[in-house]
Parts: C-alpha cells; sequence; structure tokens
C-alpha cells in the first residue's frame, strides 16, 4: 500500500514540472518566425547558352570564360565542316555581392570589346517571402574595333558604341526545369542604311531540363520584332549541354549565330539552319575564389 501510494505522490509532483516543459515546448514553436527558402542554381552557369541567365558568379569568385565557335558545318571536308575556322571570345565575370556582377571580355568578331554590369531585382522564393520568380537587369556595352571602312569622312568614337539591355524573367519550375524570358533592347550608335533602325527589339525564350546532378540539356531563342526586314540577317536558336566537372563547368553547342556577344549573336546572326549553316562550339568556365566567404576564413 505504502509503495503504490509514494508511486501516487511522485507522479503527481512530476506533472507540474511535465506540463510546464511541455507549455515551454510550445511557447517556443509559437514563437519560431517562417523562414524565406530562396530557389537557387536555376541555371548552371551566368550563360543559359549564349544569352545571359539570371546567375550571377558567387560573391568574390571570378570566372574566366573561353568561348570558341568553329566555321559552318556545311563549308564541307576541305574545311573539315567548319573545324579548320574558329571564332573566339575571352571574357572575365567577377561577383561583387550576392546581387551585382560585372564582367568584360574581348572577341576577335569584328575586334569587339565588351563590359557589363548585372543586377539582381527579385529572387524566387518561398516561406516568409513568397516570390514566384527571380528577376534581373543586365546592361552591355560593346565597342566596335575594326578600322574604318571609309578614312576620308570624320569618323566619331561613339560611332564604334552599342548598348544591350535586357530584363531577365526566370523561374525555377522544379528541380529538373527552368525557363526564361528576356526582353531586350539593343541600340546602335551607327547603322548601316538610313533606313536601318537604331533601336532594335528582341524577345528570347529559354529553358534548361536537368539530366543528371552535373549535365544539363539547354536551349534558347531569340525573336527580333524590327531591324531585319529586307535583310538576310535570322532569328539566333542554339542548343547546349552544359557539364560540370568541380571548378569548371563545360558547355558543348550547335548554333546558327557565329559571334558570342550580345550585340551580335541576337541582331547579327546571318546562318540558317535550313542550309545547314551550323556552328558547333563550346566554353569552359573556370572559376577562382578571390575574396573567401566569411565562413570559411580562420578567425
Amino acid at each position: 500500500m505504502n509503495r503504490k501510494f509514494n508511486l501516487f505522490l511522485l507522479l503527481l509532483a512530476c506533472f507540474p514540472f511535465s506540463s510546464i516543459i511541455a507549455q515551454d515546448l510550445m511557447d517556443l514553436l509559437k514563437d519560431e518566425k517562417p523562414k524565406t527558402e530562396y530557389a537557387y542554381a536555376t541555371f548552371k552557369t551566368t550563360r543559359l547558352v549564349l544569352g545571359q541567365s539570371v546567375e550571377n558568379p558567387a560573391t568574390g569568385t571570378l570566372q574566366f570564360l573561353i568561348e570558341h565557335n568553329f566555321g559552318r558545318v556545311n563549308e564541307g571536308a576541305y574545311e573539315f565542316f567548319g573545324l579548320d575556322k574558329s571564332t573566339i571570345r575571352l571574357g572575365l565575370e567577377y561577383g561583387i555581392n550576392d546581387w551585382l556582377s560585372v564582367s568584360a571580355g574581348r572577341s576577335n568578331y569584328q575586334k569587339t570589346v565588351d563590359g557589363a554590369i548585372k543586377a539582381k531585382i527579385l529572387r524566387q522564393s518561398t516561406g516568409a517571402r513568397n516570390m514566384p520568380l527571380s528577376l534581373s537587369i543586365y546592361s552591355d556595352m560593346s565597342i566596335y574595333g575594326l578600322k574604318w571602312a571609309n578614312t576620308e569622312r570624320k569618323n566619331y568614337f561613339t560611332s564604334r558604341l552599342a548598348v544591350t539591355t535586357q530584363l531577365l524573367i526566370a523561374k525555377k519550375i522544379s528541380n529538373a526545369l527552368s525557363f526564361q524570358l528576356s526582353p531586350t533592347l539593343v541600340h546602335k550608335n551607327l547603322v548601316a542604311k538610313r533606313t536601318d533602325p537604331n533601336d532594335i527589339y528582341a524577345l528570347g525564350a529559354g529553358g534548361r531540363v536537368k539530366v543528371t546532378q552535373r549535365t544539363s540539356l539547354n536551349a534558347e531563342y531569340f525573336y527580333v520584332f524590327n531591324g531585319q526586314k529586307n535583310t538576310d540577317l535570322q532569328n539566333a536558336f542554339s542548343i547546349g549541354c552544359d557539364i560540370e566537372t568541380g571548378g569548371h563547368v563545360f558547355q558543348f553547342r550547335i548554333t546558327n549565330a557565329q559571334p558570342m556577344f550580345d550585340r551580335a549573336f541576337i541582331t547579327e546572326t546571318k546562318g540558317k539552319w535550313s542550309k545547314g549553316d551550323i556552328y558547333l562550339g563550346f566554353t569552359i568556365n573556370r572559376v577562382f575564389t578571390i575574396i573567401k566567404p566569411k565562413t570559411f576564413q580562420k578567425e
């Protein structure tokens, strides 16, 4: 009888403490604020194929890009189906912080130098902040580098300049599927004919399908609304395969665009897929850490 009574007293004594502990746990759960979960790796690199993606280099990292397109496949065996020719662009991209990056490059196509800035405006997220898509703004200035064809007239440096401005609107639909729209304005200070517009409007659309953890298939198409009437210019259509290998990302592609910087491949593409004007190409993207993240720095 005493044992039962003692056990009853022990349970009775513990009951208030257990209630207090349970109540404290409930209070902690109630006070915990919902977290914001951001979408990451919408695309593998800063490029979808030739065009820009919403991705930026990580903060404090420098990306070195070696971009290469061979000649046209339909040039035949004499030109080794285009492999005897090449168009090259070397580029650098640097992540200043989580939302801002800068880049620069030089191409042997028209001996062009270009520089750009990209800023994240919105980032896709769920939880405390629900944002259905990611939005970035991108602006690039290119400088035409060939000698003037007519040296007898007065030529201005500003005539060499062109500016490309884009809104990059992307959504990561699932871990395997991402999509992007790229409304684009290209302004050229100098055009070939008086009837050619200085402002050219285009819309890019593309997406990525993740095949494995380190491999994806990408495609993009740029439709130009004006500036191509009564010309031999074509809309750029490109297909690529991204392969990630540690600090490198390799991209292999086929495209009807010879140049690899914004102004040129969007508004100056001449290749026709139907005639075999297809360029095989690749990009090697190597990442260097310039400033280590704070979580990796020693105290």
